[in-house]
């Protein structure tokens, strides 16, 4: 995956499960020296492949999903190896998500190395 850092908007491509999943970097900051925040819109049903591309990516704090209206729907903390079984309930979560949205941004909280 290949994006810029800044407070542009850009289109990308990111390949996901071997499906292809096109997003719009809507903004990327730098809240603190330990913390960068990035808003990605995404249609309904590129919204489970790109959260879950999101949690395997490994440095992501936080997971918040919004209508295009602003409305958060769902939060999503995520601690140091959380995996398979205890995230069941939200894969369930975020599909029902996409099956009732058909655009929606995602906010993603990031820990910097």
């Amino acid at each position: 995956m290949t994006e810029e850092h800044g407070d542009q908007e850009e289109q990308v491509e990111v390949e996901v499960d071997g499906v292809e999943v096109e997003v719009e970097v809507v903004e990327a900051e730098s809240e603190g020296p330990d913390e960068a925040t990035e808003e990605y819109e995404v249609k309904g049903e590129d919204l489970l492949s790109r959260v879950k591309d999101l949690v395997r990516e490994g440095n992501v704090r936080r997971i918040t999903i919004r209508t295009d209206q602003g409305n958060t729907l769902i939060e999503i903390p995520l601690a140091i190896g959380v995996v398979g079984a205890l995230l069941l309930p939200v894969w369930a979560a975020v599909g029902a998500i996409a099956a009732l949205v058909a655009n929606c941004t995602i906010k993603v909280e990031r820990r910097e190395d």
